[in-house]
């Protein structure tokens, strides 16, 4: 353990804000370091920040202890083996004890309310690590929502955490991604993950200046990321340009399939293609569809009259199968002009 040493009479506590305040009321009466942490996760995404904690854990210079809560409901969730296999202390949600012993709370992808009394619980109060450049996209699903939209970066932000609402705290400090054309939201999350986690320990080795500079969100550039919902994948053809309807798969990947219907039948488009073809048709029919068979794909018309292709797909209820099976168990067996998706 080491002393963190700061000037505090230097400061102007009448310039601070709440959050401010309360750290300085804090470090008036104990300024040692490291700090006591409460980690808030449950998720691949929250597992790199928890391993980046566990790591200055183990090297004892940022944190002295080092406790877990996830969710009951996922048994076997990538946090709750990860602390297993470390010897780290889990507690259970919702928390039905009071919380003592801890400095500061730590959250990333935990997907819960967390009470008031909690928060006000940690001397230093609550940060989150948010998957966006806040105030954009705001909510549970920010890397889907910034694929599916288009965005060409995205990032992360380390916050405070406040009472009744989420995503609304001061921004400790910020970090830019680039979201390529061709990454999908799984891609995305996976490079976000990392660059969190380092954020949140640049903001941890030098808490007293976090915390001092944190700064409002902007009231400017607000978006919302909701939970996502089945109804999302299911794709209109009539109404989604080529480029969208891409992006919408590269969002929902690994998470959800797209979906239409062939004849009364529920479609799932797996794998899409990321690069253009020549088409063989030149009809402009949203949702009609074609089989390559050089290149062993459909073509499905979007409402721009472009073309997106898939690669693999699945009939609701058998497995994935090629473009080709499709071609033969399905397509060869109508006119081409019932070829369609709706």
């Amino acid at each position: 353990m080491y002393k963190y040493s700061i000037d505090l009479p230097s400061i102007n506590k009448l310039s601070l804000g709440h959050a401010a305040s309360r750290f300085y009321r804090y470090f008036s009466a104990k300024c040692t370091f490291p700090v006591r942490v409460l980690f808030f996760g449950t998720d691949k995404f929250s597992l790199e920040t928890l391993k980046k904690l566990n790591y200055g854990l183990r090297g004892g210079r940022i944190l002295s202890r080092l406790d877990v809560v996830s969710s009951a409901k996922i048994k076997k969730s990538v946090i709750s083996q990860y602390c297993d296999s470390n010897g780290l202390q889990m507690l259970h949600w919702p928390i039905k004890r009071q919380l003592e012993g801890y400095d500061i709370g730590v959250v990333a992808s935990f997907g819960h309310l967390i009470p008031e009394d909690i928060i006000k619980s940690f001397p230093l109060g609550m940060l989150n690590v948010h998957a966006s450049l806040l105030p954009r996209w705001r909510g549970a699903a920010p890397v889907i929502y910034a694929v599916m939209n288009g965005d060409e970066e995205t990032g992360v932000s380390i916050m405070r955490i406040m009472p009744k609402k989420f995503d609304i705290g001061d921004v400790l400090a910020q970090s830019r991604v680039a979201i390529g054309p061709h990454d999908t939201a799984n891609e995305v999350t996976d490079k976000l993950a990392i660059c969190g986690a380092d954020l949140l320990i640049d903001c941890l080795e030098n808490l007293p200046e976090s915390l001092e500079n944190a700064k409002p969100q902007s009231k400017d550039g607000i978006t919302y990321a909701p939970k996502v919902k089945p109804s999302l994948a299911v794709i209109k053809w009539s109404e989604t340009e080529t480029k969208k309807a891409y992006n919408l798969w590269r969002a929902l990947y690994g998470t959800l399939h797209l979906i239409t219907f062939w004849h009364g039948l529920q479609v799932k488009l797996i794998e899409a293609c990321n690069c253009s073809f020549n088409s063989s048709s030149s009809s402009i029919q949203p949702g009609k569809v074609e089989y390559l068979k050089k290149q062993k794909i459909i073509l499905v018309t979007c409402a721009d009259g472009g073309k997106i292709g898939f690669q693999k797909i699945a009939i609701a209820g058998k497995k994935i199968m090629s473009a080709e099976d499709f071609y033969n168990g399905y397509m060869s067996k109508r006119n081409d002009s019932e070829w369609i998706f709706v």
